[in-house]
């Protein structure tokens, strides 16, 4: 046999940030060393502003499986820091790399996380202690930058683990604190720490996780627990407490009996059924039941006097921390301008400032103000924050976070082509992870467009224009005048058109022309056609073809956005996990719908295809779901790897049944010249 050697390095590193999770994915070396067993290593390191100056990352970044000994060409990284410049060096290696002299062939990628984390958690307090126990709180950090999920309670020993003293020299601070700390989870800002040691110091560090990820740790608090005259105290404590409750509920007990007395049974009751009453509107003001703990948008117009609503779900800015530096835009109502908004931290940041001009009218006053009421509702992040209004003094103003980028459509005709499809689909899971939330808090947008989607430096898509389809007269767009206002035809859903049925099943069907504009690069839903024309064409059936490089599963998910049923439309949670899984699963983007159908004979065409993401959803189609499980455990994780399967590997993983060995090789099969239909088109699965 030739003698062999190690591989080269592995190609085309890409990655993919999704909140929480970093994907990394790369090609095998060109060179394998004329050999099969190749696996592949992940180093991970932490770098400055000087690329010379790095660290290891430590244990306090996660690898999904690991970080070494990868048989696929790809890896989930969890629990990374904002705001960190990460370097990865991905090594390939086979049987002889160890026995090489040659220095390894790696090739690396550099990512900077700037996703809006939460800031870090400041002071932490200690409740009360026993022999085996902590009780902690703490407030919760002051720009949380999305809604907070939990907070993750990190606790060790304050003395060194026991090793030997000899080697205490070899580590650093942090690796002895890895060598031995446990960990927690708490929804609420506090938390009750048990099965300490009693009389013992222990560290403490905290940190917050949301949507956008997690905040670094906090400092390190020092607490120790009690010993048993602490236990005494506290259960002395406690027995003092149950009495005094106990004494102070008598009393009042007594104290109402009195006033309900005097006061009259007819009258008490009276205005407890008016309270009730009342109680009873405010929950269901917008047609929604407001749940205690579950928020839910409030219509504004609910209010008698709007100014009401304004000022309780908006900040009052005082005139002199905002300075306007130019001009970059108009609105409905006046000028849209760029400035910095000057932080009670002192700290200066960007901002744009709608105005109101001068000569306005109360009505337009109050139209103006009613958008600072419904984003004031919203907290996300990719749903455009509003950091406050000006309403006492002249001009009046709303102030918003400043996204560079401006809106999506213009956005992307400036940079047509510039972009890879895991990136395009990166924005639409933005998109939809926003519309999510305001589904779920019963907010129905109406007017869902790529001129309303805002996108910052990182390609953060924000959802913006809180309206509710105010479109102007002049707008290019030509809007449908029906009765009740203005309707943007080319991405309103039929029933809306038709009979003003607004839901978030609309919504759905507008976030489906969205992703239409997105793959096209900003092009004009319809073209050319008149509104009138798009009317007809959709009620007798017409969608919109793929655009050219689409990926068959993305048109499947605007088709399904487009179904005339507004009940068999995709709620946005099944958009935003359907969209996590293609992201997971990128090869999938690889096939494209003129590879898969040909060009389509008319713009009309919306051919049927399948096709799988998962291992599991296709043995879900052939109903061997059972058998999923197995496939994972024993390796078989992907549709390329399947395909390759024989009647030993089926029989190897558990799989006894001869007919259902029967059933999963013929379905292998047909998986396999798929395969091969799809690799003869120049892509590999």
């Amino acid at each position: 046999m030739p003698c062999t050697k190690p591989p080269s390095a592995p190609r085309n590193v890409n990655f993919n940030m999704n909140e929480t999770a970093l994907y990394l994915e790369w090609s095998p070396p060109f060179d394998t060393g004329g050999r099969k067993d190749i696996i592949y290593n992940v180093l991970c390191k932490k770098c400055g502003s000087d690329p010379n100056d790095c660290e290891l990352c430590g244990g306090g970044i996660r690898f999904v499986p690991r970080h070494s000994g990868l048989q696929n060409a790809s890896v989930t990284v969890l629990d990374f820091l904002s705001h960190v410049n990460y370097t990865f060096e991905i090594e390939a290696v086979n049987g002889v790399s160890d026995l090489s002299f040659s220095p390894k062939q790696y090739t690396s990628i550099t990512i900077t996380t700037d996703q809006e984390a939460p800031t870090l958690i400041g002071m932490v307090r200690k409740d009360w202690a026993s022999q085996n126990s902590i009780a902690l709180s703490w407030q919760e950090p002051d720009y949380p930058n999305g809604i907070i999920l939990d907070y993750e309670i990190k606790y060790y020993e304050k003395a060194y683990p026991r090793i030997a003293p000899a080697f205490w020299h070899y580590l650093r601070v942090e690796e002895h604190e890895q060598l031995s700390y446990s960990s927690t989870r708490s929804k609420a800002p506090s938390v009750i720490i048990t099965g300490l040691k009693p009389s013992t110091k222990y560290i403490f560090h905290i940190r917050v996780r949301t949507a956008a990820g997690y905040s670094g740790y906090s400092n390190k608090f020092e607490f120790e627990t009690g010993d048993e005259t602490s236990d005494m105290a506290a259960e002395q404590g406690q027995i003092l407490v149950i009495a005094t409750a106990a004494v102070g509920g008598f009393t009042l007990l007594v104290i109402l009996t009195l006033f309900f007395l005097i006061t009259g049974r007819c009258q008490w009751y009276i205005k407890a059924k008016m309270k009730s009453e009342e109680k009873r509107r405010t929950n269901l003001q917008n047609g929604n039941l407001r749940l205690p703990g579950v928020k839910t948008y409030v219509d504004p117009d609910t209010y008698e006097d709007p100014s009401l609503a304004v000022h309780e779900f908006a900040k009052e800015i005082d005139p002199s921390r905002i300075r306007i530096e130019r001009v970059i835009g108009a609105g409905e109502f006046g000028e849209v301008c760029s400035g910095r908004l000057k932080t009670p931290a002192k700290k200066e940041i960007p901002v744009a400032i709608k105005t109101l001009k001068g000569g306005y009218m109360d009505r337009q006053r109050k139209d103006f103000l009613r958008e600072a009421s419904i984003m004031g509702q919203f907290d996300h992040p990719n749903i455009i924050r509003l950091e406050g209004v000006v309403t006492k003094s002249r001009p009046v103003m709303i102030v918003v976070e400043y996204m560079e980028n401006g809106s999506l459509d213009s956005f992307l005709r400036k940079h047509d082509g510039h972009f890879t499809v895991i990136q395009l689909v990166g924005m639409l899971r933005g998109i939809s992870s926003g519309m999510k939330y305001l589904s779920d808090m019963g907010y129905v947008h109406r007017d869902l467009a790529a001129r309303n989607i805002l996108v910052n430096s990182n390609l953060v898509c924000k959802v913006s224009d809180f309206g509710l389809s105010r479109v102007l007269e002049d707008d290019p767009e030509a809007a449908y005048t029906t009765t009740g206002g203005k309707i943007p035809i080319r991405w309103t859903a039929p029933e809306a058109i038709a009979y003003r049925k607004f839901s978030s099943a609309s919504d759905a069907w507008s976030y489906g022309i969205v992703m239409w504009e997105v793959m096209s690069y900003g092009e004009r839903p319809y073209w050319e056609m008149s509104n009138q024309d798009v009317i007809l064409s959709i009620e007798e059936g017409y969608r919109l073809p793929a655009p050219m490089g689409c990926p068959v599963s993305l048109h499947q998910l605007m088709l399904h956005c487009w179904q005339k049923e507004r009940n068999h439309r995709p709620k946005f949670s099944d958009i935003v996990s359907f969209l996590d899984k293609l992201i997971r699963n990128p090869s999938v983007l690889q096939i494209l719908v003129e590879d898969i159908v040909g060009m389509p004979e008319s713009p009309g065409d919306t051919p049927d295809y399948h096709f799988f993401v998962t291992v599991t959803e296709w043995l879900e189609s052939i109903k061997m779901g059972q058998y999923a499980n197995n496939f994972m455990a024993a390796g078989f994780t992907t549709l390329d790897i399947v395909s390759r399967m024989n009647i030993d590997d089926i029989r190897r993983i558990g799989v006894s049944l001869i007919g259902h060995q029967r059933r999963i090789v013929s379905s292998i099969q047909t998986l396999r010249l798929q395969m091969m239909h799809i690799q003869e088109k120049g892509f590999h699965v």
